[in-house]
């Protein structure tokens, strides 16, 4: 099942629906998620009318990147660290949840107290911004089971409007000095 299907099938979904999330929050996604009012994904990259439009909406883009990387160093580091998620887990979700957190509980632990053991010089991904490149971590080498998938249609008016507002701001308060030579 796709990212998309299993998000839609999990039980935080109802939860969102019924405003989880406090006003201004969202999770932050990709092209795989449905387009949400507290999911926020990138534009796509169908040419657009205006040109500067396309490079705030690049910008944009690159952003929500960063922070996604986040996210999948984080999950990525666990499946290569606790094998146990390297395929089905084969229990009561009950005892699933159990297992997620016991292994986030000891990946903190190993963080705390070993981290130059633990991960490693070049286990997680690196921006190297004074050179304007990224390093892919080991993780994504170690880990098989994490791969893109195809992107269901759908979308809705206050969900763009939620996009179009963070994109203004990092193009404008939310902005950092590097941003626009990493679109180019």
């Amino acid at each position: 099942m796709s990212d998309g299907g299993v998000f839609q099938n999990c039980s935080l979904y109802p939860a969102l629906e019924n405003g989880l999330l406090p006003e201004g929050y969202c999770l932050v996604g990709d092209d795989a998620f449905p387009f949400k009012t507290y999911l926020i994904k990138p534009y796509n990259s169908v040419p657009l009318v205006q040109v500067t439009s396309r490079k705030e909406e690049k910008i944009f883009n690159y952003r929500l990147s960063r922070a996604r990387r986040v996210v999948e160093n984080t999950f990525g580091i666990l499946v290569s660290r606790s094998l146990i998620f390297e395929k089905k887990v084969a229990c009561k979700l009950s005892t699933v949840d159990k297992i997620v957190k016991a292994c986030c509980a000891l990946h903190n632990w190993l963080c705390k107290s070993d981290l130059k053991t633990y991960l490693t010089l070049g286990s997680v991904d690196e921006e190297r911004i004074d050179i304007g490149e990224f390093v892919p971590g080991r993780w994504r080498s170690e880990v098989t089971q994490m791969r893109t998938i195809a992107r269901p249609v759908s979308g809705y008016k206050l969900a763009r409007e939620f996009r179009d507002y963070t994109k203004r701001y990092v193009n404008n308060e939310g902005a950092v000095k590097w941003q626009e030579s990493k679109i180019y």
